[in-house]
């Protein structure tokens, strides 16, 4: 399959094909069982803000950490954290302080960086 770039604003963009691009979303779904569970609704439609802050703050950092293309065990070496510590941020079971967030932000933006590069 061929990719071209384009650059819009400073930022490089890949055009696929209106296929591939739907297939990529299916096969990003796919994973959708792996990531924790955010919480239901009570009867009042409210969420439970610190498990659902958890559990979402846990989905973006690995929708992020496999588009960088980074294990548990890369990212927490990146990061300085310990890999157990990633993992239960991963699985909604901790919240990080911001320190460790920006780390981990820091850490997956460079390696997007080193991939956009090679």
């Amino acid at each position: 399959m061929e990719v071209q770039t384009i650059t819009l604003g400073g930022k490089r963009y890949a055009v696929v094909e209106a296929k591939e691009y739907k297939r990529l979303r299916a096969l990003a779904r796919a994973g959708e069982d792996e990531f924790p569970p955010l919480p239901p609704a009570d009867a009042s439609g409210h969420f439970p803000a610190i498990e659902y802050s958890r559990a979402s703050l846990a989905r973006k950092i690995i929708r992020q950490r496999r588009a960088a293309g980074l294990t548990q065990a890369d990212l927490a070496r990146r990061a300085g954290i310990r890999p157990e510590t990633l993992n239960r941020i991963e699985r909604g079971k901790a919240t990080p302080d911001m320190p460790t967030v920006m780390k981990i932000t820091r850490a997956i933006e460079d390696a997007q960086e080193e991939e956009d590069k090679g």
